[in-house]
């Protein structure tokens, strides 16, 4: 399994200076986030360290020479939209934006895109599911053509007042993965997965490891901290961010030993990428270092 870091939390670096940092910091690899340049409509969100609508040749190659020598290896290019925005000029800027970074992900050799499935949040799940159904297919399509697989985390993206009811990504359950999978019914479709998403909405994020062995094609380690006492005081439909805090692994609810133990279950040998969304060392570009590598030391306890 390759230790590395999600890139999206080095907002301000170049895509030399990540790479730099991932070299020196000892990780393996990196999920490089490449969004269109300049869009930000939420955190963590808009950042651009490969710029996939201008991408040339000579920058691949250079790209690819850079991280050769500082063996360093790109796990995916990260670009997490919702294609299936109910505003149809933004799932239509959404879907062709993913079809830019499957064909920058082809040029660099890098057999995996991340993203989100999406949702209309006023939808059904039923409706979503023909949604999906409906712009899909010929997404995969595409990306089984280039030979790309895509993963999709499971997040529900159900934080803010206008995601609510029902957020903007169907792919947050067991039983919604099978239903997609019955769907999209591909090996180019699979799961970036995230135990810290189940906690807080109280699942078990051990058990569909085994279930889905062959859909997992890479990991974020993040952590969830529950506050019981704030749930008691706003309930489960609150905005989970009134009742849940994102922290770096160790400091939150997971079991990493027996989140890794399952990895090695089933013979997981990919990439898992360090998530950084932990308000708490966000004070500075040290405090952020600060939390990448205190989190890349914890997770050594129970990955080589």
């Amino acid at each position: 399994m390759k230790i590395g870091l999600v890139s999206a939390i080095l907002e301000n670096l170049s895509f030399q200076e990540v790479i730099d940092y991932i070299a020196d910091e000892g990780l393996d690899c990196v999920e490089v986030a490449c969004w269109p340049k300049g869009e930000a409509d939420r955190r963590y969100a808009g950042v651009c360290h490969i710029d996939v609508d201008t991408l040339t040749k000579s920058e691949v190659e250079k790209m690819v020479q850079y991280c050769n020598a500082k063996k360093v290896s790109i796990s995916a290019l990260a670009y997490y939209s919702n294609p299936l925005d109910p505003d149809e000029s933004k799932s239509i800027d959404s879907i062709k934006h993913l079809y830019r970074v499957i064909d920058a992900a082809k040029l660099l050799g890098v057999d995996l895109v991340t993203t989100f499935i999406g949702r209309n949040p006023c939808r059904s799940e039923e409706e979503s599911f023909k949604d999906v159904e409906r712009i899909w297919p010929a997404i995969i399509q595409y990306a089984a053509k280039c030979q790309i697989k895509i993963g999709i985390e499971n997040c529900p993206m159900l934080f803010t007042d206008d995601e609510w009811p029902g957020g903007k990504n169907i792919m947050t359950t067991p039983k919604n993965w099978r239903r997609v999978f019955e769907i999209l019914d591909s090996p180019f479709i699979g799961l970036n997965y995230d135990p810290s998403h189940f906690i807080w909405q109280q699942m078990d994020y051990i058990n569909p490891i085994y279930e889905f062995k062959d859909k997992i094609f890479h990991v974020h380690f993040k952590d969830i901290k529950l506050f019981k006492e704030k749930m008691s005081n706003v309930g489960i439909m609150a905005t989970p961010l009134q009742y849940m805090m994102p922290k770096i692994p160790g400091l939150g609810d997971v079991d990493w030993g027996r989140f890794a133990s399952a990895l090695t279950d089933i013979g997981f040998e990919g990439n898992a990428c360090i998530e950084i969304e932990d308000k708490a060392f966000e004070e500075s570009e040290q405090s952020i270092k600060k939390a990448i590598a205190l989190s890349h030391k914890y997770l050594g306890n129970y990955i080589a």
